[in-house]
């Protein structure tokens, strides 16, 4: 199976030693069988095709779903075709938040502020602890979407619409040491420094990595929950 991965930005380049966003997923996803090809939404690299790749996965990025970018429209209309021809969608942060616009749905900052580090998020029957790293929620659901997660701090936290498409606000391909490097490179200054320290206590637990890796792997090959 292709699977495109939407890359609506980078990592920051003193942190490029990590791996670009797309190398995250290939991490995470691999071993199911895939074969992926990135595009440079950033770039303006954004097919219009639903079908040039058999699912698709839209990262996170530093920008916001409502910000005015050229690609943002064309990144819009790919999701809607996807969703029209019921290819399967993966989105984990923008991701989540750009298809939920794209369906009609209203993505804002947050009142409540940001969140940080190791959550506990109740996705379909079970408490995962994930990784966040966000300040941008989806506020109002499209039509369509059903509310399959949720955490304390982020009401719709993931999503699910009709079998093919599923998001989560979360970052389950990133793991402690990331989120630490983040928190230096992108955090100072920006995040309020109670979170950051509250999170760096909690750095080297786990996280669900496996459980929601699994859940993707099973969307993008149209098997049943």
């Amino acid at each position: 199976m292709k699977i495109g991965i939407l890359q609506p930005g980078h990592i920051p380049p003193q942190m490029e030693d990590m791996g670009d966003y797309d190398a995250f997923f290939r991490r995470l996803l691999g071993g199911y069988g895939f074969d992926f090809v990135t595009y440079d939404v950033e770039a303006g690299d954004v097919p219009s095709d639903p079908h040039a790749c058999d699912g698709w996965l839209i990262t996170g990025s530093k920008h916001g779903a409502y910000e005015d970018h050229p690609w943002i429209a064309p990144l819009e209309a790919l999701i809607r075709a996807i969703h029209a021809a019921g290819v399967p969608l993966i989105g984990v942060c923008f991701g989540h938040q750009i298809i939920a616009q794209a369906l009609g749905g209203k993505v804002e900052k947050f009142a409540g502020g940001w969140s940080v580090g190791r959550k506990t998020y109740h996705i379909e029957g079970h408490d995962y602890p994930l990784n966040a790293w966000h300040q941008d929620q989806v506020v109002e659901l499209p039509e369509g979407a059903e509310v399959v997660g949720s955490s304390d701090f982020c009401r719709y936290a993931a999503l699910s619409y009709g079998g093919t498409i599923y998001t989560v606000q979360p970052h389950p391909e990133y793991d402690g040491t990331f989120i630490g490097r983040l928190m230096e490179e992108r955090g100072k200054g920006v995040v309020p420094q109670p979170l950051m320290d509250e999170a760096r206590t909690h750095l080297n637990e786990p996280v669900a990595q496996k459980a929601l890796a699994d859940r993707f792997a099973a969307v993008l090959k149209g098997e049943p929950a």
